[in-house]
């Protein structure tokens, strides 16, 4: 029995949600939009987690095509429950501060006022001449856009959401993974966006942990329960 479009969507909707909620790229993507216009970093932080998504589908898609699909299956149920504990673990020690914003908004000040600083001691001429030396995809997209782009995509390359993604789409329907997965990235994003700082600072980093703990942990049931067929 193939795996469903909806179960792969449902899973990968909520297993994002619960992922990314609290995340360094949701405390990266609020604070950029308090800094730069909201619509060109919403479209850079949305642009690269459509690429990561769909690229970690697809890794796990190709998964089953090279190995079994019991050794996927058993992968992936091993993962589940390995992140469900290591979740359970980061939120049982997380004392209610919210570090990864505290971190990453001093690592983007640095970097807002190192810019900064720079642009005062530059001339018209020296901006036009620099416009005109521009890499080939500057011409294209705005700097604001890349930078967008660059911090949420590498902030995303080798994390536990990325991971998981693929393990998910290795063990259900890839379509489904990837529109689940876009739509609560959407979703996320937008939210730290248009809520900012003051969204992103009322957020408990223990409640999403534990809470995406739990979940890792009933996949992982579900999985074990339902065997390589997708059968319970």
């Amino acid at each position: 029995m193939s795996p469903s479009l909806l179960g792969g969507l449902t899973k990968s909707l909520a297993m994002t949600v619960l992922s990314e909620v609290g995340d360094k790229t949701f405390f990266a993507a609020a604070i950029l939009a308090m800094r730069y216009p909201r619509k060109l970093v919403l479209a850079g932080c949305l642009c690269a987690l459509t690429v990561m998504t769909a690229l970690s589908a697809s890794l796990g898609w190709v998964a089953p095509n090279l190995i079994s699909r019991k050794w996927t299956h058993h992968v992936t149920t091993l993962l589940f429950f390995v992140f469900g504990i290591w979740s359970l673990w980061e939120g049982f020690k997380e004392d209610g501060e919210s570090e990864d914003l505290a971190e990453m908004e001093a690592k983007l000040d640095a970097d807002f006022k190192s810019n900064k600083g720079e642009s005062k001691n530059k001339s018209e001429a020296a901006d036009d001449k620099k416009k005109q030396q521009r890499p080939f995809l500057m011409q294209f997209f705005s700097p604001i856009f890349i930078k967008a782009f660059s911090i949420t995509f590498f902030g995303e390359w080798g994390d536990k959401s990325q991971i998981a993604t693929i393990g998910l789409a290795a063990d259900e329907n890839p379509f489904g993974v990837v529109i689940g997965g876009v739509i609560a990235q959407a979703l996320c994003t937008t939210a730290a966006v248009m809520g900012g700082k003051s969204l992103a600072s009322q957020i408990s980093e223990k409640m999403v942990e534990l809470s995406s703990g739990v979940l890792f942990l009933l996949f992982g049931i579900m999985s074990l329960l339902s065997g390589p067929e997708g059968q319970l």
